[in-house]
């Protein structure tokens, strides 16, 4: 009895020991969020009812989906898409990889990184932020007229994303500056800056318009994107995009053409109504503030690039992040299987 009992739990640890092997790894982040959770050892059941589940990150990856979310929320269409608002896309990548999220808003870094971490278990929908980092300054004390002006500056800057895409700018552009990521998350950033701890800050809208709206010293000094385009392919600074489970594409397809159709018309609908869509980003949960919301739509640069456009402008932009800080897109630059639509 003891040498069958013995028999028993060594194939008992052997196998735990496979599945443990087999366990996807923990998904990459983006800045500043900490590692993710691993992934439940059992997945959720796939959206066998027809509805898909989606993630959005609170602020600007998630201004375009307002619409879609608040008719989806008011029942003004059939329910189809299951939308969550998420704090930390270190959540939101964890999710993708257990199979409880099926597509979801993610900074574009974090996507390449996802995507070669878990050997094409997602792909690339859409792209729909493009550049919305700014430098701010305390324009009392600190002059900045061009990049060259921050030759021997220290600038604050958040962890991750941004720090990769302004370390990147600048040693393209020739310039020594010292760039600390101290306050990882932007909206600690934003508060230091406000404050008047630190003078000089890159962040993203809306937190530009809200540390400004709080300390009339600051002042816009610098848009990133445009000092981007000025040494880099022009549009290829891509900040926020769209992914899905690669087997819930394959498994219902006709959820994926609804998705973007209605993804597309969503985004056209904040352009073009930005005080109707900025009170849907406050209602849906995606930004509490909307009247700072309306205010920032213009610098957010939404948009809705998809199929070979998109291929074009995401590679060309982590193929700049793969000189710079490889392990920002997971090793390396992704390969075709990374996009959706090319066919």
């Amino acid at each position: 009895m003891s040498k069958t009992l013995a028999l028993i739990l060594s194939l008992a640890l052997i196998l735990g020991l496979g599945a443990c092997a087999s366990a996807p790894a923990p998904a990459p982040t983006e800045a500043p969020e900490a590692e993710p959770t691993a992934a439940p050892e059992e997945a959720p059941a796939d959206s066998a009812d027809g509805t898909a589940r989606v993630m959005v990150l609170n602020g600007t990856t998630g201004f375009g989906m307002a619409q879609f979310m608040s008719d989806e929320a008011e029942g003004r269409t059939v329910p189809t898409f299951d939308f969550s608002v998420e704090t930390d896309a270190s959540t939101v990548t964890a999710a993708l990889v257990s199979g409880s999220c099926d597509i979801a808003a993610l900074p574009t870094n974090a996507a390449a990184a996802l995507y070669n971490k878990t050997q094409g278990g997602v792909c690339l929908l859409a792209l729909n932020t493009l550049g919305v980092l700014y430098l701010v300054v305390n324009g009392e004390t600190v002059t900045v007229d061009s990049l060259d002006d921050l030759a021997g500056m220290t600038v604050y800057v958040p962890a991750q994303n941004p720090l990769f895409l302004t370390r990147a700018l600048c040693e393209k552009a020739g310039v020594d500056v010292t760039l600390d990521d101290t306050y990882a998350q932007p909206a600690d950033l934003r508060t230091a800056l406000a404050s008047g701890e630190v003078d000089a800050a890159v962040l993203p809208e809306p937190m530009v318009t809200i540390a400004c709206a709080k300390n009339d010293k600051l002042t816009v000094a610098l848009d990133l994107t445009e000092q981007w385009d000025a040494v880099f392919p022009a549009d290829s600074l891509v900040q926020g995009c769209v992914v899905a489970r690669t087997q819930f594409v394959q498994d219902h397809p006709e959820l994926i053409t609804s998705f973007l159709e209605r993804c597309g018309a969503s985004i056209e609908y904040l352009t073009e109504h930005p005080a109707e869509a900025a009170a849907m980003i406050a209602e849906t949960g995606v930004f509490a503030d909307a009247a700072v919301a309306e205010k920032a739509i213009p610098n957010c640069n939404v948009c809705f690039i998809t199929g070979a456009e998109m291929k074009e402008d995401m590679d060309e932009f982590l193929t700049i992040l793969a000189g710079v800080a490889p392990e920002s897109i997971g090793g390396a630059v992704p390969d075709d299987g990374f996009y959706y639509g090319l066919d």
